[in-house]
């Protein structure tokens, strides 16, 4: 019998008056926990922002423009990293010029939903570059070369209904300014115009030391579904063709004061360890980009930038500080995965290089056989073994050196599935229990070097298959 309320493709319907398979579903665990207030004095000093609903999305009540500027006296310091897909979207491509053409100087970020400007030719490039324009109008005195960098999500292959958005950043302009603030309504707005298949707005904030200094980061993500990120510092520009949607954006704003090579050099670190360690389905989006501003607005004017050369011991705090924060902000695109029921954590160790860890990691997190006995909670660790044995290693990988065991996310016991290359009498109603938490992590252990990787990934649930089946209606 089908699920009464179940959409199901025609194909599917038609042969469901004979088909004798059951599909058994389940709820999708709410992820309305994983938002909360935060106070005021959270948030970076020298920032203002919002976000407001433009008309780009059908629903007045759905948010679509998010508009960020630092106010900060100081220099801001600009950094990014972009999808390394060869087929790049229009906002990525002028991101990518205005940072070269600033040497890493920006102060304002635009960003809509509901259309992704991608596969939008000539007119794309004019669009994005208008967009930057009208919000370059924004910042005290105005600059004399672009400083705003420039996101978009949602459908690929539509043009933006430019006007409104021009119209929706020119209503924040002279004798609106007060719609812009700093409080946690304005940051909470702003996260919400990001939004596109996200189930909630992901927006944190943190505070961090250096040299006794107090310094403050907050950020905001959006991403549920093509989420496979593979980014990397602003490169040559390419034309853009691409896929059905898209996907992964992020922006973090800190009032510490960084160079912007040095920035860049701790974004694409961090970056490497967060937001390219996470899969959804598996999908390289054509728009992904992290975005992050250091505008110096809590340091004295007289005090230089952290900088990796001159400050070396400052300059890796803060790198620490970033990926940490980093990894918090890609952890939550994956709980909100398209469909997810479980947040599995992937750990690789024994791996003679960081990359070979890393990659182990990512084919097991992308393999739909191991996502779908996931969200079946079948332990079917073969698929796991499988996965692992189809990746070449920089240096030979001896099965009979290899463990895999589930770890449970309440702090019980690890439960062994395979020590030293041989197969464990496994316990099943243990490794059901497990495998039944919203939480997990997987552990295989190469035993062929010391380095380790980590990889957060989703399952697959029938849910995502509807969400994906009809995105565009």
């Amino acid at each position: 019998m089908l699920l009464a309320g179940l959409r199901l493709p025609a194909i599917w319907r038609r042969f469901s008056s004979t088909a004798t398979t059951t599909i058994v579903t389940k709820a999708i665990p709410s992820k309305s926990h994983l938002h909360k207030p935060l106070p005021d004095s959270a948030f970076p000093k020298g920032y203002i922002l919002t976000g407001l609903h433009c008309g780009v999305k059908k629903k007045p009540e759905l948010l679509d423009l998010a508009v960020i500027l630092s106010n900060s006296s100081r220099p801001t310091s600009a950094a990014a990293c972009f999808t390394r897909n060869a087929f790049k979207a229009a906002p990525v491509i002028v991101s990518q010029e205005v940072l070269q053409s600033s040497s890493g100087r920006a102060r304002a970020v635009v960003v809509n939903s509901g259309c992704a400007n991608a596969v939008t030719g000539k007119q794309g490039m004019e669009d994005a570059w208008a967009m930057v324009r009208a919000t370059d109008s924004l910042l005290p005195n105005p600059p004399s070369s672009s400083e705003t960098l420039v996101m978009s999500t949602g459908v690929i292959g539509q043009t933006l209904p430019i006007a409104k958005i021009l119209a929706g950043i020119r209503a924040l302009g002279p004798g609106k300014e007060g719609i812009l603030g700093s409080t946690f309504e304005a940051w909470e707005r702003a996260a919400r115009a990001f939004m596109t298949t996200d189930t909630f707005p992901k927006l944190r904030a943190r505070t961090f030391t250096i040299n006794g200094k107090e310094y403050r980061m907050a950020g905001m993500d959006k991403g549920a579904g093509m989420i496979h990120p593979d980014m990397g510092p602003p490169a040559p520009s390419a034309t853009s063709a691409g896929q059905l949607h898209a996907t992964l954006l992020g922006c973090i704003l800190t009032d510490a004061a960084v160079s912007p090579r040095s920035l860049q050099s701790a974004l694409t670190y961090a970056v490497d360890r967060s937001f390219n360690s996470i899969s959804v389905d598996g999908d390289m989006s054509t728009n992904d980009t992290i975005i992050v501003l250091a505008n110096g607005a809590a340091t004295a004017a007289e005090e230089a930038e952290i900088d990796e050369e001159r400050h070396p011991e400052a300059y890796e705090t803060f790198k620490q500080e970033l990926t940490a924060f980093a990894a918090d902000l890609a952890k939550l695109v994956v709980r909100d995965g398209e469909g997810a029921t479980k947040f599995v954590t992937v750990t690789v160790e024994g791996a003679p290089t960081y990359k070979d860890a890393h990659r182990v990691a990512s084919r097991i997190s992308t393999s739909a056989l191991v996502k779908t006995a996931l969200f079946g909670e079948d332990a079917n660790w073969g698929r796991i073994l499988a996965a692992t044995g189809s990746i070449p290693l920089s240096a030979p990988l001896d099965p009979t050196r290899v463990n895999v065991s589930f770890i449970p996310a309440d702090g019980t016991a690890p439960l062994p599935l395979l020590v030293n290359g041989e197969p464990e009498k496994v316990d099943e109603v243990r490794a059901k229990e497990i495998i039944s938490q919203e939480d997990l992590e997987i552990k295989v252990e190469l035993g062929i070097g010391s380095e380790s990787a980590k990889y957060w990934t989703c399952d697959f649930s029938y849910e995502y298959v509807r969400i994906n089946g009809d995105y565009r209606t």
